[in-house]
C-alpha cells in the first residue's frame, strides 16, 4: 500500500519541483533574449565555411573487394566499369557508381537479404582510380590533371586522397600574381549550382598548418584568382612556399632603361645566363653560382648593372597576369640600401619587364652609396687621352670623380700638359655628344663644375700647354731642313 502511494505521489512531487524551479529562476527578460540572439548570430557568422564531404565516391576504374561474411564463394575483387554496374553472384546487376563504400555495402546487403538470412557485406577499396581535376587561374601551367590516389594497407583500407596543395603542385605552383587568400574549390553537385569553397592558403605560410587543405573529388576545379593588392613582403613569402614555382624554374625577363646592357635575360635561382651567349655575371657579386632567389637585383646584374643616371627609388616591374592584364609593381632599391628592406628586392616571374628610369636629381652622397651596391657594375671604362703619362682606357669604380681618373692614368705629363683644364667628352643616352672644359684642381672634392663624377665610356682629353704646342710647331716646320742636313751628313758633304 505504501509503495502504491509512493508511486502515485511521484508525478505530483515532480510538478512541485518544476514549479519551485520556475519561481526561483524567472524567465529571461526581453533584453536578455535579444543579447542571446545577437551572440548566437555572431557565433554563426564567425564559423568557418563548411568543407565538402571527404568520403570517397566510387566510380569507373576503381578496383574494390566485396566480402560476404562466411560465404567465400560470394566474395571477390571487381573493377567497376565506366557505367558503374557490377554483376555479382546470386543477385546479378548492382550499380555502385556515385556511392561511398558504406553506401555500396548497404545496397549490396539489401540485395542479398532477399536470398540470405542477415548477410554481412563489406566493401573495401583496393586500387582507386585517378581523380581528374582542373587547375586554372594564376598557376604556371593551367589545365586538366590526373591526381593519383594511394590505397591504404593493413587495418586501414582507406586511401590517401589528393588535396588542393597537391593539385597546385601538379600545375607547377602558383604565380607571384596569385591571390592565395581567396583560392576557390568548385565542386559540381549534379543537379543545382556548384558548391564553391573559399580557401586561404596564407594559413600554411604563417602558421604551418592548413585545416582547409580539402581532399579532391573527380571533376573538381581549383581557381586561383589574380591579386589586386600587391604586398612585397607577402610576395617574397609566397615564393618560398611549397605550392609556388620552384626557384630553379627558368624565367625570362627583360631589363630596360638605365642599365649598361638592356635586353632579355634568363634568371634561374640566382644563377643566370643571357639568351644570346649564356654569359652570366655583370655586377659586384655577379649572377651567382646557384642558390638564392631570382630577384630584381640579379636581373639587373645580368644587364651589366645600373648606370650612374639610374633612379633606383622608382623602379617598376611590369607583370602580365593570366587574365591578360598588366600589373605594375613599384620597387624602391634605395630602401634596400638604406634600411636593409629585402622585400624591395622582389622576385621576378617569367615574362616580367624591369624598367629603371632616369634620375632627375642626383645626390652625390647617395650616388657614392649606390655605386657600392651589388647591382651596380664593378667597374666602368673611361678613356684618358693626350698629355698624361699612361694614356688609354682605365677601369675605375662607378661614380669615380674626374681627378681620380686622371691619377689612374699616371697624372699629367708635367712638361707638356695644360694643367688648368681638360675636355670632357660624353655620349648621352639620346645619342648626342657633349663636350665641355672642366677647370682642374686636384685638391677639389666631388663637384659637378670642377670635379664631376664620370660615366661609362666618358673621354677625358688633356691638351698641350703653350710651350709644348710651340715646340711641336717648330719641330714640324724645321723637319724638312733637318732632313737635308741629315742627307749631307750621310754623303759626307
Amino acid at each position: 500500500m505504501v509503495s502504491t502511494v509512493s508511486k502515485s505521489l511521484k508525478p505530483v512531487a515532480g510538478l512541485t519541483l518544476l514549479a519551485l524551479i520556475a519561481v526561483a529562476c524567472p524567465s529571461p527578460s526581453l533584453a536578455q533574449r535579444s543579447n542571446a540572439m545577437r551572440l548566437a548570430q555572431a557565433q554563426t557568422t564567425a564559423a568557418p565555411l563548411a568543407q565538402p564531404e571527404v568520403d570517397y565516391i566510387l566510380g569507373g576504374g576503381d578496383r574494390i573487394r566485396i566480402t560476404v561474411f562466411e560465404i567465400p564463394e560470394y566474395t571477390g575483387e571487381y573493377q567497376i566499369p565506366p557505367g558503374g554496374a557490377l554483376y555479382l553472384p546470386l543477385i546479378g546487376g548492382v550499380s555502385v557508381r556515385g556511392l561511398t563504400q558504406e553506401q555500396a555495402a548497404e545496397t549490396i546487403t539489401a540485395k542479398y537479404s532477399r536470398y540470405l538470412k542477415r548477410p554481412i557485406v563489406t566493401v573495401s577499396l583496393i586500387s582507386p582510380r585517378p581523380v581528374n581535376v582542373v587547375v586554372s587561374g594564376e598557376v604556371n601551367r593551367p589545365g586538366s590533371y590526373s591526381a593519383g590516389l594511394v590505397a591504404g594497407g593493413g587495418d586501414n583500407p582507406g586511401v590517401q586522397y589528393p588535396t588542393v596543395l597537391g593539385a597546385l603542385t601538379l600545375a607547377e605552383g602558383v604565380t607571384l600574381a596569385a591571390d592565395i587568400r581567396n583560392v576557390q574549390l568548385r565542386r559540381s553537385q549534379g543537379v543545382g549550382p556548384q558548391q564553391i569553397t573559399n580557401l586561404d592558403l596564407t594559413q600554411l605560410i604563417q602558421t604551418g598548418t592548413l585545416p582547409q587543405d580539402i581532399t579532391l573529388r573527380d571533376g573538381d576545379t581549383i581557381f586561383v584568382p589574380t591579386t589586386t593588392n600587391i604586398n612585397l613582403a607577402e610576395v617574397r613569402q609566397l615564393a618560398t612556399a611549397s605550392f609556388a614555382a620552384s626557384p630553379t624554374r627558368p624565367r625570362t625577363v627583360t631589363v630596360v632603361g638605365e642599365v649598361n646592357r638592356p635586353g632579355s635575360y634568363v634568371v634561374v635561382g640566382g644563377s643566370s645566363t643571357t639568351q644570346e651567349n649564356n654569359e652570366g655575371g655583370g655586377g659586384n657579386g655577379g649572377g651567382g653560382n646557384g642558390g638564392g632567389l631570382p630577384t630584381v637585383t640579379r636581373a639587373i646584374q645580368l644587364a651589366g648593372g645600373i648606370t650612374s643616371l639610374a633612379d633606383i627609388s622608382t623602379i617598376q616591374v611590369r607583370r602580365l597576369t593570366k587574365a591578360g592584364a598588366e600589373q605594375g609593381i613599384n620597387v624602391n632599391l634605395a630602401q634596400l640600401i638604406r634600411n636593409g628592406d629585402t622585400n624591395q628586392d622582389t622576385l621576378v616571374q617569367d615574362g616580367d619587364t624591369i624598367f629603371i628610369p632616369t634620375a632627375t636629381d642626383l645626390n652625390p652622397a647617395e650616388a657614392t652609396q649606390v655605386a657600392n651596391a651589388n647591382f651596380s657594375p664593378a667597374t666602368i671604362q673611361v678613356s684618358v687621352v693626350g698629355e698624361v703619362r699612361n694614356p688609354g682606357i682605365v677601369n675605375i669604380p662607378p661614380n669615380t670623380p674626374l681627378n681620380q681618373a686622371l691619377l689612374s692614368a699616371g697624372g699629367f705629363n708635367n712638361s707638356r700638359a695644360r694643367r688648368k683644364s681638360v675636355e670632357l667628352v660624353r655620349l648621352n643616352p639620346d645619342g648626342t655628344v657633349t663636350k665641355r672644359d672642366v677647370p682642374i684642381n686636384l685638391a677639389q672634392g666631388i663637384s659637378e663644375q670642377n670635379n664631376p663624377t664620370l660615366r661609362d665610356n666618358d673621354i677625358i682629353v688633356v691638351n698641350r700647354n703653350g710651350i709644348a704646342r710651340v715646340g711641336d710647331t717648330l719641330g714640324t716646320a724645321l723637319a724638312p731642313v733637318t732632313g737635308v742636313f741629315s742627307i749631307f751628313r750621310i754623303l759626307g758633304l
